[in-house]
């Protein structure tokens, strides 16, 4: 009796220190918030209609791009990730090159099955942009120098000042992400921005039908801590 009461001591021990360890393991692999930083390249144009309807046309400029993020676990692979970036934005057209500088805020959709040896990353979501600074560059074809003068910020055109680039402080669409996460946290990622609020600012002119827009993508690096 004393031998079967012993045994079955032993055994309900080890059943619960295995029960104790599976537990333990499955808190330790269970997902949980991380912290991240990226930067790269982009490439970005600023399109959408004119004073008179028509369609703008202009050419990309190359910028930067780098921020941090945070990436909160929803299950099933699913992920919410808010951050804050620089971003540099803007066009180019002939001589005149406009570069726009911007605070944006994205909060992003993430979800991320397992892809051999890591994750694939797949993502969209909402951004809001602040502008804080940018300059509106003239190169001449001769020997002048080249005109340059910082962007106004501004929801209203002052109209006292026409000959100033003025633009909108506040920038906003959505956001859309494409990339492979390694199984050492480095990331390869490709960003594109679809602007869908105008970054022109308002004006008086009812048959001013100009409606400016960002919209670009970027290649970026990326590292989870």
């Amino acid at each position: 009796m004393k031998k079967i009461v012993l045994t079955a001591s032993v055994v309900s021990a080890l059943i619960l220190n295995a029960s104790a360890q599976s537990t333990v393991s499955m808190v330790r692999t269970a997902p949980k918030t991380t912290f991240g930083i990226h930067g790269g390249v982009n490439f970005f144009n600023i399109t959408g209609k004119s004073a008179d309807g028509g369609d703008v046309s202009n050419d990309v400029v190359t910028g930067f791009s780098g921020g941090v993020n945070a990436e909160i676990p929803l299950g099933a692979g699913a992920y919410l990730q808010p951050g804050v970036d620089f971003t540099r934005k803007g066009a180019e057209n002939g001589n005149n090159k406009v570069t726009l500088n911007y605070i944006d805020i994205p909060v992003t959709f993430i979800y991320k099955p397992i892809l051999g040896r890591g994750n694939l990353v797949l993502g969209a979501g909402p951004y809001v942009g602040i502008g804080v600074g940018g300059k509106s560059k003239f190169s001449n074809s001769g020997n002048t120098a080249a005109i340059e003068q910082d962007v106004v910020f501004t929801n209203d055109y002052n109209t006292n000042t026409p000959s100033v680039p003025q633009f909108s402080k506040l920038d906003a669409g959505a956001n859309f992400l494409a990339g492979y996460e390694f199984a050492n946290k480095v990331s390869l990622n490709l960003k594109a921005q679809l602007g869908l609020k105008k970054i022109n600012p308002e004006t008086n002119n009812s048959n001013d039908e100009t409606s400016l827009k960002n919209t670009g993508f970027g290649l970026s690096v990326g590292y989870r801590f």
